[in-house]
């Protein structure tokens, strides 16, 4: 029993932009290849029904975005209130012991 091929999707767009370019037709690349008529034609209707999403905003992905960089924004300010906090306590630590206290 034969094994089937696998194509990774780098090669599979290749030969996609092969065919919309006009660069070669489906049945030069179903030669060059070996592959059957369908195989290319099956490539082809894939690459059509997912190209918008190559344009498409990803919105869960900024919205993750927006948490990260409010995140960061926290960790930014309460580093700087603890810095300010230790300078605080090492001012006030010196004074008292000026003061003998």
């Amino acid at each position: 029993m034969a094994k089937r091929r696998s194509f990774t999707p780098e090669f599979k767009f290749r030969v996609v932009l092969e065919l919309v370019s006009g660069a070669k037709t489906n049945a030069q690349l179903c030669r060059e290849h070996r592959f059957a008529p369908t195989v290319v034609s099956g490539w082809k209707e894939q690459f059509v029904k997912r190209a918008p999403e190559v344009f498409a905003t990803p919105r869960t992905q900024s919205v993750d975005q927006q948490h990260i960089a409010e995140l960061e924004r926290l960790v930014g300010r309460l580093t700087l209130e603890l810095e300010v906090a230790k300078k605080a306590s090492s001012i006030l630590a010196s004074l008292s012991a000026r003061n003998g206290r």
